[in-house]
C-alpha cells in the first residue's frame, strides 16, 4: 500500500484526475485514446465552456421532478440549483439530512432534502422508500455523488470503499427506484462517470477477483474501476430498460475544480487549489453535461450513450467501456453483493 504522503508526478496527475480526470494516468497517455462524435446520435450547440444555466436557458421544467445525489456541494449543488431555477421540483440528497437541508434551503425554487449515505445500504433503502412515499413522479435521476479516497485500502463490508460508494450504492438506489421511474416514464437516469473509466481503470477492466484488495491496491486504479463500473452499469441498464420509456446514459463532466480532492495529500491538494483553475472547468461548466443530458428535448429516447462536453462521443483505445460481457457480469456480481437490499 502506498504512503499517502509520498508525492510524485503520477500522484499529482491522479489528483487532478479525481475531479473528473485527464487521460494521462495509470500508464496511459492522451495518444492512447481518441474521442470522436458518436455516429447516429444528436449533437447540440453546446460544448466545453457551456454552463448548466446556458444549456437549460430555453427550458421550463415546471411539473418535472428530479433527484440529485450529492446535492450539498460541487456539481450536485449546481445541478440542483439550476434545475430548481428552471422550475423543477428537486429532491436533493446529502450524507446527512442536515447537510441536505442546508443545501436545499440555499437555492431558489422547490426542493426536498433527503438523507443518503451511499456506503450504508440501509440508508440507500430508506432514501428510496422516502422518495417513493412522497407520491411524486420521478422524471430525472442524476447519480452524481462520488468519492476518491487517495489513500490506503478501505473496506466496507469486505469490499473496496470507492467501488461501494461510487457504484454499489447507486446500483441499489436505481434498482429500488426503478418501479417509480417506470411508472413516471418517460424518465431519464444520468450517471456521472469519468474519463477515468477508460484512462485509469485496471488493464483488465473490472478485476472481479480484486474487489476486496486481494491482489493489491492502487488508489488511482480503484477510482478508475469505480468509474468504469458507472459506465458499464449505465450500458447494461439501458439494455434492460429498452422499450420502457426509461433511458440511461453516462457522462464525463470534464476536469472540474470541485472539493472532491479534499482528502488528497496536502501538497497535491494545495497544488490543485492553486493551479486547477488554469486548466479545469469551473463548477458551472462542470455541471453542464449532466444537466443537459437530463433535460435536453433533443435527447428524447437516447439511451446507452456516453457524453463529454455536452455531446455524445465514442472513445477508441485500450479500454472496456463498451464491453457487453463485462457489463452483464458486473450486474450479476453487483446483485450478489447487494441482494438483500434489492426488491
Amino acid at each position: 500500500m502506498k504512503d499517502s504522503v509520498s508525492v510524485d508526478r503520477r500522484q499529482f496527475i491522479a489528483a487532478l484526475a479525481a475531479t473528473a480526470t485527464v487521460p494521462v494516468v495509470a500508464g496511459c497517455s492522451s495518444s492512447d485514446f481518441s474521442v470522436t462524435p458518436a455516429d447516429g446520435l444528436p449533437r447540440g450547440s453546446f460544448g466545453k465552456e457551456s454552463t448548466a444555466e446556458e444549456v437549460t436557458a430555453d427550458l421550463d421544467l415546471s411539473g418535472k421532478r428530479a433527484l440529485v445525489t450529492g446535492c450539498n456541494s460541487g456539481l450536485g449543488f449546481e445541478t440542483m440549483r439550476v434545475l430548481a431555477l428552471r422550475g423543477a421540483h428537486v429532491i436533493g440528497t446529502g450524507r446527512t439530512l442536515a447537510k441536505a437541508e442546508v443545501a436545499c434551503e440555499s437555492v431558489a425554487g422547490q426542493t426536498t432534502p433527503v438523507a443518503l449515505e451511499l456506503s450504508d445500504f440501509d440508508s440507500v433503502v430508506q432514501c428510496a422508500e422516502t422518495v417513493s412515499s412522497l407520491d411524486l413522479s420521478l422524471d430525472m435521476l442524476i447519480c452524481n455523488a462520488g468519492i476518491n479516497t487517495f489513500g490506503e485500502l478501505e473496506l466496507i463490508n469486505g469490499v473496496e470503499r470507492m467501488f461501494v460508494v461510487n457504484h454499489l450504492g447507486h446500483f441499489v438506489l436505481v434498482n429500488r427506484l426503478m418501479p417509480l421511474l417506470r411508472q413516471s416514464a418517460p424518465a431519464r437516469i444520468v450517471h456521472v462517470g469519468s474519463a477515468s473509466g477508460y484512462s485509469q481503470a485496471p488493464a483488465v477492466g473490472i478485476d472481479f477477483d480484486n474487489l476486496r484488495g486481494e491482489k493489491g491496491f492502487d488508489a488511482g486504479e480503484s477510482y478508475g474501476r469505480s468509474k468504469l463500473a458507472n459506465a458499464l452499469f449505465s450500458a447494461e441498464l439501458a439494455k434492460r430498460t429498452q422499450g420502457s420509456g426509461v433511458t440511461s446514459n453516462v457522462i464525463h463532466p470534464g476536469l472540474v475544480q470541485t472539493n472532491i480532492a479534499r482528502t488528497a495529500p496536502g501538497l497535491i491538494r494545495g497544488a490543485f487549489n492553486l493551479f486547477g483553475g488554469l486548466i479545469a472547468k469551473n463548477v458551472e461548466q462542470g455541471a453542464a453535461t449532466q444537466t443537459y443530458v437530463a433535460t435536453a428535448p433533443g435527447l428524447d429516447g437516447v439511451s446507452g450513450a456516453y457524453f463529454e462536453d455536452c455531446n455524445p462521443v465514442r472513445v477508441e483505445g485500450p479500454h472496456h467501456m463498451y464491453d457487453e460481457g463485462m457489463a452483464a457480469r458486473l450486474w450479476e456480481v453487483s446483485t450478489e453483493l447487494t441482494r438483500s437490499y434489492l426488491r
